[in-house]
């Protein structure tokens, strides 16, 4: 059966914002399961949907509302991948693109390249016929609060990325009822981040991996972490020894904390459909689809469920 599994990211949560991720989260599951469901729709267009409802969605940090830099700029990652032919496209460094995931999309499929950054993807974006975004107007006024909060990387690492985190990086992983798979992610990076850093997020294996003979992840955290175990990889291969997706998703995170003190969170779908979602932060917006019922949560032990089948309106 196809299915759809979304993140929000590993993040602290605070009270007012608790109802708004989860809802962008079950939202985004619907309009990525309804595209599982059509006539012609595929794993990759399934995740691209999803990932796009939180870009555009200012709760989230991807997109518009994603995190500054410390010199108050917008800078977004992107990665999508579909198991097949194991194709990816990446974008790393933009800022003037509403949704860096279907910019990935047109790296993969347009180019002979599989990551642009910069300038660079700003051309491409342009040849290939997406709109041109200002900076100015990706920017919200949540996360000019964050900058003020988070006043340096390091600062922004040490406070945020224990068991807290202000990495709320989305994605999304389906796989389809022909059994193809394929992930996204999308990120603006870590508030207060040294202009031009790159975390995991556009970064195959890291941000995302996807392999039809195994399934797909999706990752969010501590990026500097995530690329040091290269976390979507060690997943998919715990899975390709014999793991479920959960008890891969729990594994994977757990040798990222112990071997080099990283926490954040994941999505996990097998190539049959079987379903992993783990976080080691103190909360992350999670929601996936299957059949009629989505279930979702954000707090550890969570698994909220509610019928899907009348809210998959977009914004």
């Amino acid at each position: 059966m196809p299915v759809v599994v979304i993140h929000g990211g590993a993040a602290v949560v605070s009270p007012d914002k608790v109802q708004l991720k989860l809802e962008g989260v079950k939202r985004a599951a619907n309009i990525g399961y309804e595209v599982l469901q059509s006539s012609n729709g595929t794993a990759l267009d399934a995740v691209e949907a999803a990932v796009k409802v939180m870009e555009d969605d200012p709760v989230f940090n991807a997109g518009f509302g994603a995190s500054l830099t410390l010199t108050e700029k917008i800078e977004l990652d992107a990665l999508i991948m579909e198991g097949t032919r194991m194709k990816a496209g990446a974008v790393a460094g933009v800022s003037k693109v509403a949704n860096p995931v279907t910019l990935s999309r047109h790296i993969m499929e347009k180019s002979e390249h599989v990551l642009m950054i910069g300038d660079g993807a700003h051309k491409f974006a342009d040849e290939v016929g997406m709109p041109a975004t200002k900076p100015e107007a990706l920017v919200t006024e949540y996360a000019c609060e964050r900058l003020n909060y988070f006043k340096s990387f390091m600062t922004a690492v040490n406070s945020g990325m224990g068991k807290s985190s202000d990495h709320d990086t989305v994605g999304a992983v389906a796989v389809d009822s022909a059994g193809h798979v394929a992930c996204a992610t999308s990120t603006g990076g870590i508030t207060a981040k040294q202009e031009g850093r790159v975390g995991d997020s556009p970064c195959v294996g890291s941000g995302g991996f996807a392999d039809d003979f195994i399934g797909a992840v999706s990752t969010t955290g501590h990026g500097e972490a995530i690329m040091r175990v290269c976390l979507a990889r060690h997943i998919t291969g715990l899975m390709q020894q014999g793991m479920k997706a959960q008890e891969a998703a729990v594994a994977g995170l757990e040798y990222m904390k112990n071997r080099v003190q990283g926490y954040g969170g994941v999505v996990v779908v097998s190539n049959k459909g079987d379903i992993g979602v783990h976080f080691t932060t103190e909360c992350m917006a999670w929601a996936y689809r299957k059949g009629s019922v989505v279930h979702y949560g954000i707090q550890p032990d969570d698994d909220l469920t509610e019928d899907g089948s009348s809210d998959s309106s977009p914004l």
